[in-house]
């Protein structure tokens, strides 16, 4: 079982909008509301592999409510802590014609001091009397929270023995990484806020992601969209490919990607056998950007198009 943790939780509304035009009436030709943030989408994906998943984070308000809803319906475990505000609303309009997604997404609700303690120990509590392989520490952090957050949380995992992933940015990624988590899984950008420099190709990347690990990090993903993904462990690097698909959605392929990575090494990979994690974890974001929607690719789907990935080690 794994455990994500998602301060930011949101209605994830998405809207399929041919010829979608600025100052205009829209109207969507399909539409999909459902539970969403970060480690919501990563254990919903986490459990179509098969694997089990128990989620928390802020909960609040209306909007709180449809999330908790959703996610019963889904199967999703929730141990959200349950706050005054309004859980956010997330809007994704993608137009298949022009193959562009734009988002706009609020920024959260203001949280009390006191309603961060309680997140706090109840993500202690759970890894006092559960067990877990993971706990993934996901997204932003809503007004209130603060940006040692994470830091704290991995700090928590590592004294109950659970290894700590973090797919975060700027400030509570920056503080996280100083708390040495086992896995982070930065984008391009956020690898380039890291180290202050540009990242222009895979070389940068793979050196990027080596300043990483000397900050005491064990394993470091970097992902790339449509251009694939790196993977930096144990001394080595490998490089992911993925297939040609119809482009849907990039709605959380990044997310959909790490649940398929944790849930392949859970099930006995090693640092070694790295390709084989890495190659299901770009089978699932390529699967993700099939379909819109977020993290409802199917399981048959994530295993057809890791087939078609190329893995290869970096030279």
């Amino acid at each position: 079982m794994i455990l994500t943790v998602t301060p930011n939780a949101t209605v994830d509304k998405t809207y399929r909008v041919e010829d979608f035009r600025l100052d205009r009436v829209n109207r969507p030709s399909l539409t999909y509301t459902v539970a969403g943030g970060k480690g919501i989408n990563v254990a919903r994906v986490y459990q179509t592999l098969g694997g089990a998943a128990l989620s928390t984070g802020f909960l609040g308000g209306l909007n709180g409510r449809i999330v908790a809803q959703a996610m019963r319906q889904e199967g999703l475990p929730d141990a959200f802590v349950r706050i005054s505000g309004e859980t956010r609303l997330c809007i994704a309009v993608i137009d298949p014609n022009s193959g562009t997604q734009t988002e706009v997404n609020e920024g959260g609700p203001e949280v009390s001091a006191r309603s961060v303690r309680k997140l706090v120990q109840c993500v202690a509590r759970l890894l006092s009397q559960q067990t877990f392989e993971f706990v993934v520490l996901s997204g932003s952090l809503p007004p209130g929270v603060p940006a040692a957050l994470y830091a704290e949380l991995i700090g928590i995992a590592r004294q109950a023995g659970v290894l700590a992933v973090l797919d975060s940015s700027g400030e509570p990624l920056r503080l996280g990484l100083e708390a040495k988590p086992f896995l982070v899984k930065p984008n391009r950008a956020e690898m380039e806020s890291l180290i202050g420099t540009p990242v222009r190709d895979r070389a940068d990347v793979v050196e990027a992601a080596r300043m990483l690990q000397r900050r005491g990090v064990t394993m470091v993903a970097a992902t790339l969209g449509a251009e694939g993904a790196l993977l930096i462990a144990d001394g080595k690097a490998w490089e992911a490919v993925p297939p040609k698909i119809e482009f849907a959605s990039a709605v959380a392929s990044g997310d959909s990607f790490l649940a398929a990575f944790l849930w392949a090494w859970r099930q006995g990979e090693r640092p070694e056998d790295a390709a084989n994690a890495l190659r299901l974890a770009t089978g699932a974001g390529a699967a993700n950007a099939a379909v819109i929607g977020a993290g409802f690719c199917t399981r048959e789907s994530i295993f057809a198009l890791a087939e078609r990935a190329q893995v290869q080690p970096y030279a």
